[in-house]
Order: C-alpha cells, then structure tokens, then sequence
C-alpha cells in the first residue's frame, strides 16, 4: 500500500507570510519520509468539513506548480479537478505543462463537482448533476485524444473544439494517470471503467465492498480488467504528538488493504509542524507497504 499526502487546510501558525515557506518544507519532508505523492483539493472556498469557506483556500493547479519545484520525485495531483471549473481543451494544457516542468510526475484527478457556493460565489457557471456528467465524459474523451495527438475536431453536445492541439505532449506516456473521483454507481464508477486508470471512493458514502463489486460489474460489461484500476480512498492520520496512535492508524489501513485499497490519500493533523511526517516515515509508510493488497 502507498500513502499520498493531502493537503486541504491552510491555517497554519505563521501565517500567510510564511506559508510558501512552510509548505515547502512540507512538500520536501513528504518527499524523504515517502510518500508516494501531494495532492491537494480543487476548491476556491474552503469545505465545512475543514473550516468555514473564508479559511485559506489556494488554487489547486498553481499550488502544485510552486510543489513542483520544491521536489523532485514525489507525484502530483488534485483530489480531485471539479468537471466544470476549467475549459476541457485547457485543462489539457494545465496538466501536460505540469507534468513537462515536474518531470513526468502529474496525475489528473476529476469529477463532476459538488461545490455549488464557490461557484456561484466567484460566478462560475454550475450546471445541473446530469449536465456535469455529460461534461465530464466529453472531458475525458477529448483529454484521452488530446494525449494521443489526435488533432482532429471535437464536436460533442457541450464541447466544440476545431485543433485539440497538445504541444508540448504529456513526459507521462501514454499520458497522465487519470483517477475519477466519486462513488456513484451508475455514473461515476461506469466511467471509471471506461476511462481511468484509478478511482478515488469516498468513505461514507456507501459500502466499500459493495462499491468495489459494482465497479467490477462495470469492467466486466465494458471489457476491462479490474485489477489494472488502481482502487484509493482517503483518511484522517491523526498519529499522536509522540506517536501514540500509529497502531490505530495501521489497524485502519490494514483493513483498507484487506478490501483491495492500493493507495491511500491522508490528511495529517498538525502537518505544518513536521513531526507527524516524520513519524509517518519511521513508523506507518513502511509499515503499510508490507501490507498485501
């Protein structure tokens, strides 16, 4: 099992004057201690589950560019790029140019979106559940030929591109991994397994056996196979000040592994003070990348 490091709260002690700084010493302890990739949440305003919407909240893309540059190894992505926030043809561009300046480390993570409030707020359209799936279909299908070179028009229901033009193309080959995040059954995880090479379940939102058959249901009618998805949630680690509650956090994952959870994306309490990554390093990545998934 890998363990991502997720980044989704930015009050941090120092303040915003300090916060280029400190996240990257975070990003480069992240890096050493192991884990296997930084991502963060494609939100403008923050989520109540984190904070009230006028907390710190950076744009996702831009926030990985500067991570970039503070690593070299670690892999980069959003957990997940809402459908509707950016033009697909552009979200091409935003993704292949990270993944040139990072060396071939940027993943796409996408989804049809949630976060009516931020929309509205800074006047991004929102439109409606079954319009954000149909946009994110034709995404998909025009971010996979854009990475193929395939310049040919693009004419879809919402989407009309005349030269899908990628250039530069993608380092990543045959092209960024993509993970589709979201636990729909009809929609999301039918998706999945017509286009992503990993798919992002949320807890709480159902069965996690029970999501991981259906999307197995899916491969099987769409001629894919199961085992090539990458299968990732995400989780709290709260280890304690000294450690104190690694076991907890193993017993946790451990049981993610048993369901066939191959990477887990963590939030970890008081990351800005650094002592929680590097507990993460002594005590749970090595840990966690004997379990048998």
């Amino acid at each position: 099992m890998q363990i991502g490091l997720a980044l989704a709260d930015f009050t941090w002690p120092g303040g915003l004057a300090s916060i280029g700084r400190d996240l990257g010493q975070v990003a480069r302890l992240a890096e050493q201690a192991g884990f296997s990739s930084i991502t963060a949440m494609d939100h403008f305003f923050q989520i109540g589950i984190n904070g009230p919407p006028e907390d710190p909240m950076f744009e996702g893309y831009t926030l990985l560019a500067y991570l970039a540059g503070q690593t070299s190894r670690i892999k980069l992505g959003l957990g997940v790029t809402g459908v509707h926030y950016r033009h697909p043809g552009i979200l091409g561009k935003i993704v292949t140019t990270l993944d040139v300046l990072s060396g071939g480390r940027a993943w796409l993570g996408i989804g049809a979106g949630w976060n009516e409030e931020e929309s509205r707020g800074l006047g991004v359209p929102f439109p409606s559940t079954s319009e954000r799936f149909e946009r994110l279909e034709e995404t998909l299908q025009i971010l996979l030929q854009m990475w193929r070179g395939d310049e040919s028009p693009y004419r879809g229901r919402h989407y009309t591109l005349e030269r899908p033009l990628n250039s530069p193309q993608s380092l990543s080959r045959p092209h960024p991994p993509i993970l589709i995040g979201g636990s729909g059954e009809r929609k999301t995880l039918r998706l999945v397994a017509r286009y992503a090479d990993a798919c992002n379940l949320i807890p709480g939102r159902g069965d996690f056996s029970h999501k991981l058959d259906v999307l197995r249901e899916h491969c099987a009618a769409e001629g894919r196979d199961y085992d090539e998805i990458e299968k990732t949630t995400v989780m709290w680690f709260d280890v304690g000040e000294d450690g104190e509650r690694v076991n907890e956090t193993l017993d946790e994952l451990g049981k993610l592994a048993a369901l066939g959870f191959q990477t887990v994306y963590g939030t970890v309490k008081n990351v800005h003070a650094l002592r929680p990554l590097e507990i993460m390093a002594e005590r749970v990545i090595p840990a966690a990348s004997k379990f048998d998934v």
